[in-house]
């Protein structure tokens, strides 16, 4: 698979399961339907020093919840960018 192809894949999965801007997904659940974490535009660290990975506007950050590997996904802010 070509990399803007799946690009475009991981971007329309995080889209498809964050419809409300912010949503925690078990990592498993991602990676069955094709989602690829090496692919990505950009990243974005916040205050607490967690990298989110972002395609295009839509991004991930891998946490162990209950010794579990997840996503919390969230949608772009104007403040990230600061």
């Amino acid at each position: 698979m070509s990399i803007d192809r799946q690009l475009k894949l991981n971007r329309r999965l995080l889209h498809h399961y964050n419809r409300a801007g912010k949503a925690v997904i078990r990592k498993t659940e991602l990676l069955k339907v094709g989602f690829n974490p090496k692919y990505f535009t950009h990243y974005s660290k916040n205050r607490k020093g967690d990298v989110y990975l972002f395609c295009y506007e839509f991004g991930f950050l891998e946490k162990q919840e209950n010794g579990k590997p997840k996503y919390v996904l969230v949608q772009w802010q104007y403040y990230m960018d600061t």
